[in-house]
């Protein structure tokens, strides 16, 4: 019978070894979901980053604005429904020369009526804004300036200008909201 004898400074050399690795693809698979994470997050992934001043931070973070988001199911607008928002916002559009703060005001109240068709809960702006993040990284932060013009608006504080870019802002999320049903629809003509 043949016996190896290892000595106990390889045995410490082997598990030093063993131990170096698992740390090495530890490195590599946290690497590996933070690129996915700045990948499907985008510029949100960099705000994210900057307010927790961590990477794995931020990463906690978005990983659970994704399980929250997994709890509601998005549902989409039947096209009726989309035609009339549509209406809706190009009327607001159309008198805002006249009427800037009340139509950011419609613009916002529009946007939220949308955002509860589409299935998010809307109890408070800052879940609102992390829960749109999970679906709409690209446009989120439009949100979210749109909202503190809005805010200052009901100060009094707004500019006309400011006002504007409320509304442009507004606009971006609002044709997300609107044009997913239209755009998976699409996909599948081309693809189907």
């Amino acid at each position: 019978m043949l016996v190896l004898a290892i000595s106990p400074a390889t045995i410490v050399l082997i598990v030093i070894a063993v131990i170096l690795l698992v740390i090495v693809f530890s490195m590599l698979a946290r690497q590996q979901s933070n690129k996915r994470l700045e990948d499907r997050f985008g510029p949100e992934y960099k705000r994210t980053v900057a307010a927790t001043g961590d990477r794995a931070a931020a990463a906690r973070e978005l990983r659970d604005r994704e399980k929250h988001r997994k709890r509601f199911e998005r549902r989409d607008l039947d096209p009726a429904l989309r035609n009339r928002y549509r209406e809706r916002w190009r009327a607001i559009e159309l008198r805002f020369i006249d009427e800037p703060a009340a139509c950011v005001r419609e613009a916002d109240d529009l946007v939220t009526e949308v955002m509860t068709k589409r299935g998010y809960p809307i109890d408070e702006f800052d879940q609102r804004a992390d829960d749109l993040s999970v679906d709409y990284p690209a446009v989120v932060e439009n949100y979210r300036q749109a909202h503190r013009i809005a805010n200052a608006n009901e100060r009094g504080t707004a500019s006309t200008e400011e006002l504007r870019k409320a509304l442009v802002y507004y606009r971006s999320l609002f044709a997300e909201l609107l044009n997913d049903a239209d755009t998976r629809t699409q996909r599948l003509k081309e693809t189907g």
